[in-house]
């Protein structure tokens, strides 16, 4: 073999490689898109929920419709953080954040963002359709719908954004319980109440720690008044003290039993006291606390539900 056809196999062979490498990095763009992190604490909230759902009606856990709930809530979750990036993608620039992301780095061009979100979010709701019934696809898309329409843009206009941002953010027990069911009954609601009160103490430390990053980027997720720690303090305590109190609802209603009593008090306890903490010194350290202990709270809560279904 000559030097040269050694030359061109080798060019040949590196060229494969930077072709696998070049792959491989754009689907880890497109994965990160998705936000996989919150698509995580999505599937678990949904699948606890079909599960308590489908206990109470059926003898056993039917794991393929439990599948294809938790799926097609992920899809339309995904294509939702996607969308959302593509909208907020001028501020996601201005922020240390989130500056890195696909987008906001310019890794990614935003026209394949656009047809990539929009297609997770069609096929997500339209697989739930097929799957599962009307009603969760339904609660699929009005989710998407208000999670793009008016938490996102709301984001700019009103610290108030939280309260509206938690009601999409709270559906996915929704999902799973109609998936289940194909009906909403109140404990589907105490579900979904629990998720929305969670969401308080888990966004006022992040909103706190990065208020700079917020402001340079036109953000009002908190007010920009002396009044701020005020809101911090009752959006973070408040919440959290409701949230010991509901998260007893699935054993009054006996969908749980003693087990999942004590853990969700107990959890609730912990969780109460870091929100305490965090909002009486508001220190960086306290704020990091909160954020991790909300992080463990909610698989913990929603797998004793699960463990423990009456």
């Amino acid at each position: 073999m000559s030097t040269e056809s050694i030359a061109a196999t080798l060019e040949l062979h590196a060229a494969k490689r930077r072709s696998r490498s070049e792959t491989g990095s754009v689907l880890f763009e497109y994965w990160e898109l998705t936000k996989p992190e919150i698509n995580l604490l999505i599937a678990i909230t949904t699948g606890a929920s079909f599960s308590i759902a489908a206990a109470g009606v059926l003898p056993a856990v039917p794991w393929i419709p439990l599948f294809q709930s938790v799926l097609g809530t992920a899809l339309v979750a995904s294509g939702a953080a996607t969308l959302n990036q593509l909208i907020e993608l001028p501020y996601d620039a201005r922020m240390r954040r989130t500056a890195r992301r696909p987008l906001a780095s310019g890794r990614l061009a935003p026209w394949r963002a656009l047809w990539f979100g929009v297609a997770l979010s069609v096929v997500g709701v339209a697989y739930l359709a097929i799957s599962t019934n009307a009603l969760a696809a339904f609660l699929a898309a009005l989710t998407l719908i208000g999670y793009l329409f008016l938490y996102t843009p709301l984001k700019r206009i009103t610290p108030l954004c939280t309260l509206v941002g938690a009601i999409p953010g709270a559906a996915p027990p929704l999902i799973g319980w109609a998936a289940a069911r194909g009906h909403l009954d109140p404990a589907a609601w105490g579900l979904f109440a629990m998720v929305f009160l969670w969401q308080f103490p888990h966004f006022m430390p992040i909103a706190w720690m990065y208020r700079e990053d917020y402001a340079r980027a036109g953000y009002l997720v908190l007010p920009r008044r002396e009044s701020s720690d005020r809101f911090v303090m009752w959006h973070t305590v408040a919440p959290s003290a409701a949230l010991m109190v509901v998260s007893l609802l699935p054993a009054i209603n006996r969908l749980s039993g003693l087990l999942y009593a004590g853990g969700a008090f107990a959890l609730g306890v912990v969780l109460l006291c870091y929100s305490v903490r965090f909002a009486i010194h508001r220190t960086t350290i306290a704020a990091r606390q909160l954020l991790i202990a909300s992080i463990l709270y909610l698989p913990a809560i929603f797998g004793l539900l699960i463990l423990d279904k009456a």
